[in-house]
């Protein structure tokens, strides 16, 4: 099975993250998916962001849901690029996205795009938080969702199964073939992260995880490169 390779809040190695500008390099690259942040702006827009705050990505400050969609648009986001919202990146782009939420509420607006823009086979929820992936999925019956975790144990598995997500995204520094082993015995995907250079490749690899979420576009090249160079070993005669 092909090794999924999901661009970090677009490419952001290379690119100002979650920018329109990451998105699109992302997509360019070949990356399978796209994975970026939400939250909700004071006004109730959904925009990309992966902080509370606008201070470290942003010539702003400020938390994000004290600010309108238009003070967040007045800012620089790096290189010029502007604080997008989610719709923008549902157009700028064709790849699949996986949306991270923060919080409860984020989940409703994120659900009601989703219903309006029949997204139920192109996005996949994400979060950290195990009641905002119940909330989206009460909005949206179907929704495919992924629970995220950096700091875990064995009882990941048991949270990602109560929740409901045919999905984990772990820390690789943590996961383990234990782990890794009893989500697949629940038909449970592993997507480790980040995945960035040749080792974690290896060891995401060793750990037979489904994919990796990768802040570079070489990961993308260098995956196509193992599994061309797999395909020809398998087609050698013996």
């Amino acid at each position: 099975m092909s090794f999924l390779t999901i661009g970090h809040r677009g490419v952001m190695g290379v690119e100002p993250e979650n920018t329109l500008r990451s998105f699109v390099r992302a997509d360019r690259e070949g990356l399978d998916v796209i994975e970026l942040d939400l939250h909700l702006s004071s006004d109730g827009a959904l925009v990309v962001m992966h902080d509370a705050t606008v201070d470290r990505t942003t010539d702003g400050t400020g938390a994000i849901s004290d600010l309108t969609l238009a003070e967040l648009r007045s800012l620089d986001a790096g290189g010029g690029e502007r604080v997008p919202v989610f719709e923008e990146v549902l157009d700028a782009v064709d790849a699949p996205l996986q949306a991270e939420i923060k919080d409860r509420a984020a989940a409703r607006a994120l659900a009601e795009v989703m219903r309006r823009r029949n997204l139920l086979e192109r996005v996949t929820v994400i979060s950290f938080h195990d009641d905002a992936l119940r909330e989206v999925a009460e909005h949206l019956p179907g929704v495919r969702t992924a629970l995220v975790a950096s700091r875990y144990g064995e009882e990941v598995v048991d949270r990602a199964a109560a929740v409901g997500a045919p999905m984990a995204v772990l820390n690789l520094r943590r996961l383990t073939l234990s782990i890794v082993e009893r989500l697949h015995a629940r038909d449970i995907a592993v997507v480790s992260w980040v995945v960035n250079t040749p080792r974690d490749l290896l060891l995401a690899r060793t750990l037979g995880v489904d994919g990796g979420t990768t802040d570079f576009p070489q990961v993308k090249r260098a995956v196509e490169a193992e599994e061309a160079g797999t395909r020809e070993m398998a087609g050698r005669p013996g």
